[in-house]
């Protein structure tokens, strides 16, 4: 199994995805347990002293004011966990769990966080043992970080709450880690405000979201240059040098990958026929300016995201007078507001609810008898007896509507919390979880397009379609996707083609041909 190893100076995407979705295996670098234990001696020469300092000896959020005698600091350190563990709704999905877990983490050994070497080995002994606390959906304004679902994941490191075993089953934390062989931490000054404190939520949902978009958009790229096909439309308008005259990057390969899809199509060229346009519609013809646009954002969310992968997220840190020295102190900040990562967030769910809208446009115009230049009534076998592809257009609706609701930011509101201390929040947690349901959604509306527009050039009798085209043809149908014929149960046809599109199998067999697209 493939092991993640956590140092001082971060993680990378992959890695993230290693241990969420990939259940890859953790461990602490030297480098981290002597950056830990340096911490940590700072913190604990601070609470020996008689001057209040926060997180260390005093309360926390609107109860900062008040200084905490030693023999209550590991009760005060337990409570912030208990009280904190408020969350409520659905299950949050594991894998989000588990990177937001491996993110704490990866802040926890960056040596800022005052917290003993054997809580963070406790972090990692939980991943590694598959399991996985409760969290749900609501409880975070994303500031101070994602408080209540990281309260929830302290919990299970105490030996409270419940969380799932790596069977699936849900039983209280205590008798999993026992069944494991993990001793539950007493946790001690700063650190339960520690395991609280940080925007790992967020960022590990951006983080996946990112990874699954970037095979959605070169799966709208293929499926966007099947429909160009099927409507006998013209790839003169993705010539590379019409997109170096604007030269955005995520265009220029967009157009670049239709046009490699497209290559030796004996379906383009055909507007001049027998009904001559000029011009195909702009759903057609601008698609690479509307997924270049969409590239684009991905690329501004990346470098967000790798810039808060490289950060060391808590409220106060640890700042070092210099390694080795003993020396240090303890500084409260502001770099636990979700702010940067929110933004993103939203944005990614406008792009993709856009990319969303311009394919639907295809679609229908693929079913519409007077725009699809020859095609039968919405792809039907015999229309009138059959309705053909109709309500597969609705859903595809009904999917675009709600994207472009859940395209309405989170993050332009803030509701004040926290006594008014904390008086401006991100949001941050709420953009993720809806960007979560509209990447959801994209999948599922680039499946009814590919459904459609590959029916759509099987019924182009007497034209052969590029080689790519056809591998993803075959390949479809290969997957149980039904090419024309009478009206049948959709349902189970639209979910094979989801299912197609999100193992990214679209792309492979586009790419079998067309080798790697960008």
């Amino acid at each position: 199994m493939h092991t993640v190893v956590v140092g001082t100076s971060g993680v990378t995407a992959s890695d993230v995805l290693a241990v969420a979705r990939a259940g890859a295996r953790v461990e602490l670098s030297d480098e981290a347990v002597a950056a830990l234990t340096a911490a940590r001696e700072v913190v604990e020469a601070l609470a020996a002293k008689p001057e209040p300092v926060y997180g260390v000896s005093t309360g926390f959020g609107a109860l900062a004011t008040r200084h905490i005698g030693h023999e209550l600091r590991t009760l005060l350190q337990r409570n912030i966990v208990r009280s904190h563990a408020a969350g409520m709704g659905p299950r949050v999905e594991r894998e989000v769990v588990r990177a937001l877990m491996f993110l704490r983490l990866k802040t926890v050994c960056s040596g800022h966080t005052g917290v003993r070497p054997e809580v963070a080995q406790t972090m990692a002994d939980v991943l590694n043992a598959g399991i996985t606390p409760v969290v749900h959906e609501y409880g975070s304004l994303g500031c101070s970080g994602d408080l209540a679902p990281l309260s929830h994941c302290a919990l299970t490191l105490m030996g409270e709450g419940d969380a799932e075993g790596p069977d699936g089953t849900v039983r209280p934390a205590a008798e999993l880690l026992a069944a494991h062989g993990i001793e539950p931490v007493e946790l001690r000054e700063k650190e339960g405000l520690a395991l609280l404190n940080g925007t790992d939520g967020m960022l590990g949902m951006l983080l996946m979201a990112l990874a699954d978009l970037d095979t959605l958009y070169k799966s709208a790229d293929v499926t966007a240059a099947l429909s160009l096909e099927a409507l006998l439309g013209t790839d003169r308008v993705l010539a590379p040098e019409l997109h170096a005259i604007r030269p955005h990057p995520g265009q220029g390969a967009s157009a670049a990958n239709m046009l490699a899809v497209l290559k030796g199509s004996g379906l383009t060229g055909h507007h001049q026929d027998d009904a001559p346009r000029v011009q195909d519609a702009y759903s057609v013809r601008c698609a690479p300016q509307v997924a270049g646009a969409g590239r684009d954002t991905l690329a501004h969310a990346r470098l967000v995201a790798d810039r808060e992968l490289a950060a060391a997220v808590d409220n106060p840190v640890v700042l070092l007078d210099g390694f080795g020295t003993g020396g240090g102190r303890v500084e409260s900040n502001g770099n636990f507001h979700g702010a940067p990562v929110a933004y993103v967030l939203d944005f990614l769910a406008i792009a993709a609810a856009d990319l969303a809208s311009i394919a639907e446009r295809r679609t229908d115009r693929l079913l519409d008898k007077n725009r699809s230049h020859g095609l039968p009534p919405f792809l039907a076998d015999d229309a009138g007896v059959d309705s053909g592809l109709m309500i597969a257009q609705y859903t595809q609706a009904a999917l675009v509507s709600e994207m472009k609701r859940l395209a309405v930011p989170a993050s332009v509101d803030s509701i004040p919390s926290s006594a008014m201390q904390e008086d401006h929040v991100s949001m941050g947690w709420s953009a993720a979880r809806k960007l979560r349901t509209a990447v959801d959604s994209l999948a599922r509306v680039i499946a009814v397009e590919l459904y459609a527009a590959t029916r759509a050039i099987e019924l182009r009798e007497g034209l052969e379609p590029a080689p790519a085209s056809r591998a993803v043809i075959d390949a479809v149908r290969a997957a149980g996707v039904a090419g024309p014929g009478p009206d049948r149960f959709l349902a189970p046809d639209l979910a094979a083609a989801d299912v197609f599109v999100r193992e990214g199998r679209l792309v492979a067999a586009a790419e079998a041909v067309t080798g790697p697209l960008q």
